[in-house]
This record gives C-alpha cells, structure tokens and sequence, in this order.
C-alpha cells in the first residue's frame, strides 16, 4: 500500500523487451537513490503509480521486472531511457497517512487535455475513460501518476486537479504538457462499495 505522497523524482537508467514481441514484458533499471537506501530483493516500490517489486537493487538504482498486462493497462510502455518518474517507497503501518489509500493498481489511463499556468499554483485538465468517471467526485481524492490529488472538478469526460509548486517541482506533474498520457488510480473504497451494493441488490 501507498499513500500517493511522491518521495523521489527518478530516472529510467534502461529498459530491455523480453519476448517475441516489444510489448510482451520488460526489465526496468531506475535511478532512485531515496528509494532504494533502505530496499532489498522482493520490496514494492510504486514507479509513477504502478507497483513493481524490485529484482535487483544496487548502487543507488533498482530493477523491476514490468509484465503485459501492466504494459497494456499503464503509460509505463511510453518510458524512454532518460524519463523522469515518480517513486514512492511502500508505506509503513506506522506512517502518517499524508495522501489517501493507493495500491498502486492503475485503473486505466488519462491524458492531459489542457494545463492553465498560474502565479501561484497550476490547473490541469486530463481525460476520464468512461468505466472511472463513476467513481471520481468533486473534492474526492484520485491518483494520477502516482501523486494523491483532490478532484476539483469533474465534467463529461473529464476533471480537473489544481497542483500547487511543491507538486510541479518534485514530481512529473511539473513536466507533463497537454497531449502527455498518466496513470489514473481511482479511490478503492469507492469501487468496494459499489460492489457491495450490488451484491446485495441496492442501487446507487
């Protein structure tokens, strides 16, 4: 489990394709010296909003192994050697709870559509796929690219997150321009509840 508070802006050192196709599988070695001062061999670190367990760790980088199923569900398929990334390490039972509850199960993908810069904090639109949009809320909490947000507005097909500079300075959010794809996680509670409610035969 993490908490969507992003510790450490990384770097992708190399990615190398298994299988017979591009898109089958792929190793992963990313630069994360804050991430990796305290990982060993089979620990869970979210690589902007995707958990990946650590293969290898060694020298400030570690390598993850990324299956096609993650691939095909997440923007970790647009990574190039030299991408910035977000890492968060897993958190502890005993840590403050500084975002919301996240997985690190990406639901689908959004894109941004349009980023309105401001003096002091930024505005950006990103794209809903049509199975998330019933679980996204006005003032709810969402993850995109790993980073715990608050919804500030929710239309047709889209919403909006406001990001403060901190968030711009130390996370990818800062880079991501209209037209770029991010990982969209949305509140697990919500899709408990919904699945409850079903079983049970009541409606929303």
């Amino acid at each position: 489990m993490f908490t969507g508070i992003v510790e450490e802006l990384g770097e992708v050192v190399a990615i190398t394709h298994l299988g017979a196709a591009q898109g089958d599988a792929a190793r992963i070695i990313l630069h994360g010296p804050t991430v990796t001062a305290d990982a060993q061999h089979g620990d869970s670190i979210a690589v902007n909003g995707v958990c990946l367990t650590v293969v290898e760790v060694a020298d400030g980088r570690f390598t993850a192994d990324v299956m096609k199923e993650t691939l095909d569900r997440s923007s970790l398929s647009a990574l190039r050697t030299g991408s910035p990334v977000n890492l968060e390490r897993a958190a502890k039972v005993s840590d403050r709870l500084g975002g919301h509850i996240v997985q690190g199960h990406v639901d689908g993908t959004g894109e941004v559509l349009e980023r309105v810069r401001g003096s002091h904090w930024e505005t950006v639109r990103i794209s809903l796929p049509d199975g998330l949009a019933r679980y996204v809320v006005e003032k709810g909490s969402i993850t995109v690219d790993g980073v715990s947000l608050t919804v500030a507005a929710v239309d047709a097909g889209s919403f909006t997150i406001s990001l403060i500079p901190t968030t711009c300075d130390l996370t990818t959010l800062g880079r991501k321009d209209a037209g770029a794809p991010v990982n969209l996680e949305v509140d697990v509670i919500a899709k408990y509840v919904e699945r409850l409610m079903a079983a049970t035969g009541e409606r929303a």
